[in-house]
């Protein structure tokens, strides 16, 4: 019997990456097309052809079937998983009238909302002025109307990565309702487009015919045009299969199907995500996401840029170990897991508050690095990176398990540096908790693949699937004699940081004009 292939299609941010999984989960081949994260024309923007996310596809797809035929003609089905709040503006044709601009994107609009005077009083009144406008000057939706009002107007639909692509693949502007993510007028709550009178369409008043329609997760949103066989060798009529946001399959592919779990997510923004039946905020004025099992929730803290400060310290401090990883041909975070075999839980007092940008419950943050000795070395400057993003998830699930009310009892690691077995002992001892680690560090094109395999019927439940799919190779014990330490480093001194030193925070930015 012929053995049926998935297609999952994992786009992100520096590279994307077509998957073929097996039906037991198993990754039979893969293919990964890396490319620039972003261009800037101005400082703080970040943009992308959008162009470059579809070639990549066809260029890995056409790969993919050189050197494994009889698997990529075996495809049943494809999904498509990518970064977050990134948007396209394309015309009826699907044609981009613009390039992407995506989620590290820092620009800001004027506000739309909340301006005329009785309005503008009461919200001043109720505290809310400054956090409502914030929001609203990220849509990058905004952005563009203001600015760029001619592209706006020849604008007809206005897509995630996911929904460009998808679009592509089958002719049909559709997406899964679990990409919505972003500064979109979306109800996180209904999971559907907000209505007239909700404050999400007044905050990024788009025309509804501009967004795409929404597909639960799980369920066809079409099939393999005529056009994209031709470009990507797929075969026509394969079913497409809405799936979800990169974060979001990758929770479903760490094997998070029940409240008790977390997903802890090592990336290049590092995420701590739970599964709700309840619509919490974990922050507020921060929603859940839709998660990729349908009707479920996805409270999620996240860490901007979290663990691209491994790629910061490889950059700035550790051009011999990546020379000799290079040399060995393995990835340099293998060899820096000697900096964390040197040195002791705490980092002989250095410690980091990660805090690389603002957020909703941080609006003044920036990073410290607190605790420097004559003692200290490169190896307890990376140590105390890695411990300060440890803590930092910690106090993100602290803030999850605050509004749910439930208690984790183990975590899901994945993402790069789940790959380095020390930083998953030091999570597992900074949270007290066992770290789970799958077969797969795909995580996120697993959970694509078993959304797929539902759709296509080989599963009656999204927990059957998972059940079958992913599959467990190893689990990281917390050490009692190390959580003692971290509790304590934790609760007496990382806790108390941010207070400390949020009005120095202001005061730097005053004197220096940094970050404006």
């Amino acid at each position: 019997m012929e053995q049926k292939t998935i297609l999952a299609v994992d786009c992100g941010t520096q590279s994307l990456r077509t998957i073929l999984f097996s039906q037991k989960g198993e990754v039979l081949a893969r293919i990964q097309i890396e490319y620039e994260p972003y261009f800037c024309k101005h400082p703080g923007w970040a943009e992308q052809d959008p162009e470059l996310y579809w070639n990549s596809l066809i260029k890995a797809c056409h790969k993919l079937k050189q050197l494994n035929s009889k698997l990529f003609e075996s495809i049943a089905g494809v999904g498509v998983t990518t970064q977050r709040a990134s948007m396209v503006n394309v015309d009826e044709k699907g044609v981009p009238l613009r390039p992407a601009i995506i989620w590290l994107d820092q620009r800001r609009s004027k506000p739309v909302w909340g301006q005329k005077v009785p309005l503008n009083i009461g919200l001043n009144i109720l505290g809310l002025k400054k956090k409502i406008d914030g929001i609203q000057s990220q849509g990058k939706c905004n952005w563009i109307m203001q600015n760029q009002p001619e592209i706006w107007e020849k604008t007809h639909k206005y897509l995630q990565i996911s929904g460009f692509l998808n679009h592509r693949l089958t002719g049909n502007f559709a997406d899964s309702v679990a990409s919505q993510i972003g500064h979109i007028p979306f109800c996180y709550k209904k999971h559907l487009w907000a209505k007239k009178h909700q404050l999400a369409r007044k905050l990024f008043p788009i025309e509804k015919d501009k967004l795409p329609i929404l597909v639960p997760p799980g369920e066809i949103l079409g099939r393999i045009s005529t056009t994209a066989s031709q470009q990507s060798g797929i075969k026509k009529g394969i079913p497409v299969i809405a799936c979800g946001s990169d974060k979001g399959c990758e929770t479903l592919g760490a094997g998070v199907v029940n409240s008790e779990m977390a997903s802890l997510s090592f990336g290049t923004t590092a995420t701590v995500q739970t599964l709700s039946e309840k619509y919490v905020e974990p922050i507020k004025y921060l929603p859940a996401y839709p998660a990729s099992v349908p009707g479920f929730y996805n409270p999620e803290v996240e860490i901007f840029r979290g663990f691209w400060m491994i790629t910061w310290f490889k950059k700035e401090f550790a051009h011999k170990e990546v020379s000799l990883a290079k040399k060995k041909g393995i990835p340099a975070e293998e060899v820096l897991n000697q900096c964390l075999e040197r040195t002791q839980p705490g980092a002989m007092g250095l410690i980091v508050q990660p805090y690389w940008g603002p957020g909703l419950d941080h609006p003044d943050a920036k990073g410290a690095m607190i605790g420097f000795g004559d003692v200290h070395t490169k190896d307890h400057v990376y140590r105390a990176v890695i411990e300060g993003l440890g803590f930092a998830l910690w106090e993100g699930l602290e803030k999850i398990q605050g509004k749910t009310r439930i208690k984790i009892e183990k975590a899901a690691v994945s993402g790069g540096a789940s790959q380095s077995d020390e930083i998953c002992r030091i999570t597992a001892d900074i949270f007290n908790l066992p770290m789970v680690k799958g077969q797969t560090h795909e995580t996120s094109g697993l959970g694509a693949a078993i959304l797929v395999a539902r759709g296509l019927g080989w599963f009656s439940s999204i927990d059957e699937a998972v059940g079958n799919m992913v599959h467990m190779k190893k689990i990281f014990e917390p050490n009692q004699k190390h959580v003692q330490i971290y509790k304590a480093l934790y609760s007496r001194v990382y806790a108390k940081m941010y207070g400390a030193l949020e009005p120095l925070y202001s005061q730097i930015r005053d004197i220096t004009g940094y970050p404006k």
